[in-house]
């Protein structure tokens, strides 16, 4: 049994396909199984089973999946912090979020840390929902997730950073681009821009309608809520959104007014990691720059 062995196991449990690995990887779909038939060998059992639409792991399969993926992740950790002893503050933070989050909330962040440490790789990876930021951080590929918090995740700890305020997107020509505010029966009338349909926010908004008796008519959803924005800046609807730092700037060439709903709770965002005390130190430095730029934004 190898390490090589165990990253290959990982690798086909994460994407449920032998195939899948064996293109990632550069070598043959025959290359990627005898790494498995070799740990099914040495473990006397037998770790998958194939499905229609490729292979699950089998429940002894599913422990030594939660074993070589602890045990990896500390091994790479610890990888990581020689590294960064050894060479200095040289290194990498990945970093897994939605498509609009860099732009808009860790924007000043990122320009703070990389001054501070212009050695180290800020790497981003974009996913479309929490659900899959927390499946990015269980295969230990990326080190912090800023995402829509919500209900606890086995294996996850969340940081709450900042409650976002939402806000009604309004061309200013609309009869409700004068008001102070919005309130709750004026969400029942207009045509709504949906947010991504599996997200958090999406949820959050959704239960936020339900418990209000809001019931409402609606385009169908859309990628991220930047397109929000921009479609409802089209007159195709108004968009109910998060309102971000960074992002809504008026003056009176505004193509939008952007009004206070103050009768729907705050989304909460921030951080999921793995285990906040496992982060390497250039990681956890690049957390607190993001977090203390958007409570001075508040």
């Amino acid at each position: 049994m190898t390490l090589d062995d165990l990253r290959v196991y990982i690798a086909v449990c994460r994407t449920g396909s032998l195939s899948a690995v064996a293109r990632d990887l550069a070598c043959t779909q025959s290359a990627v199984s005898q790494h498995v038939k070799r740990l099914e060998r040495e473990t006397g059992a037998r770790l998958l089973e194939r499905h229609p639409r490729g292979v699950v792991p089998t429940p002894a399969g599913r422990i030594l999946h939660a074993a070589a993926s602890d045990g990896i992740a500390g091994l790479d950790l610890a990888l990581r912090r020689i590294d960064e002893l050894v060479r200095g503050e040289v290194g990498s933070v990945r970093v897994a979020t939605g498509a609009t989050t860099v732009r808009h909330i860790m924007a000043d962040a990122v320009v703070t840390f990389r001054e501070r440490y212009p050695n180290v790789s800020l790497e981003f990876q974009t996913e479309s929902s929490s659900s899959r930021c927390y499946a990015t951080l269980a295969t230990n590929t990326i080190d912090l997730a800023w995402l829509t918090l919500g209900a606890p995740v086995r294996g996850i700890e969340q940081r709450p950073v900042i409650e976002l305020p939402w806000v009604l997107a309004v061309r200013p020509e609309d009869p409700l681009a004068d008001r102070s505010r919005i309130e709750a029966a004026d969400l029942a009338d207009i045509r709504h821009i949906r947010l991504p349909e599996n997200s958090s926010s999406r949820a959050h908004l959704d239960a936020a309608f339900a418990e209000l008796g809001v019931r409402i008519s609606s385009e169908p959803s859309v990628a991220d809520w930047d397109t929000a924005i921009l479609l409802a800046e089209l007159g195709l609807g108004h968009a109910v959104v998060p309102a971000l730092p960074n992002q809504y700037i008026h003056g009176e060439a505004s193509p939008l007014r952007f009004i206070p709903i103050p009768d729907l709770p705050r989304l909460s965002v921030g951080w999921a990691v793995r285990r906040w005390d496992d982060l390497t130190p250039l990681a956890r430095n690049f957390a607190d720059t993001v977090s203390l730029s958007c409570t001075r934004k508040l």
